[in-house]
């Protein structure tokens, strides 16, 4: 069994919502911002850190768990060029020791237990695993080091699954019974 390195989360968080109107991660949901609900989810898990990828001019530090000294805020200059660009923004700044788990910030539906469980199945084996709700894959994911390190070079403007393809990576599997793996919020009507 290969040991497992610690986990970091890296949060893309600096698209401009567009489907949404403006404010999405600020948007009210269940009484708090949208993003404090994600950020309290790995906060709760067994992560050692979470970087929170944001673009210029920002307002996420309002939030009062972006505020938290295990997150660390870090901008990302073109979030134009996609979220993948946010993605690598993130994997550039973690430690070259740490496996990331990848969780866009508008998936706050995604309970403590799956990501807990994500995480103690990358420690059983060290290798890449996606959460999957019902046969279909979702968010997060954890790649162990030696494979985002290979992402880093990869065309921002590409997305995540297509460099992971690209790079030759199998991601396992772990079931789990929450079907917030799957959803995330693009318009407003997402919230109810």
């Amino acid at each position: 069994m290969t040991p497992a390195a610690r986990v970091v989360a890296v949060v893309p968080a600096a698209g401009a919502a567009r489907r949404f109107g403006s404010a999405k991660l600020l948007a009210d949901l269940r009484g708090e911002p949208l993003l404090q609900l994600t950020l309290r989810c790995l906060l709760d898990a067994p992560v050692t850190e979470v970087v929170l990828v944001v673009a210029p001019g920002h307002e996420l530090d309002t939030v009062p768990a972006a505020r938290d000294q295990r997150v660390t805020l870090v901008l990302n200059p073109d979030p134009d060029r996609g979220m993948f660009s946010s993605v690598l923004v993130g994997l550039a700044s973690i430690p070259r020791d740490c496996a990331a788990l990848v969780l866009p910030a508008d998936m706050p539906f995604v309970s403590v237990e799956t990501v807990t469980l994500l995480v103690a199945a990358h420690a059983q084996h060290g290798d890449a695993v996606v959460a999957s709700y019902r046969g279909r894959r979702g968010h997060p994911l954890i790649v162990p080091p030696q494979v985002w390190s290979s992402l880093v070079g990869k065309q921002p403007e590409s997305n995540l699954k297509a460099a992971l393809t690209d790079a030759g990576v199998v991601l396992r599997e772990v079931s789990v019974d929450d079907p917030g793996v799957l959803r995330d919020v693009d318009v407003r009507s997402d919230l109810d």
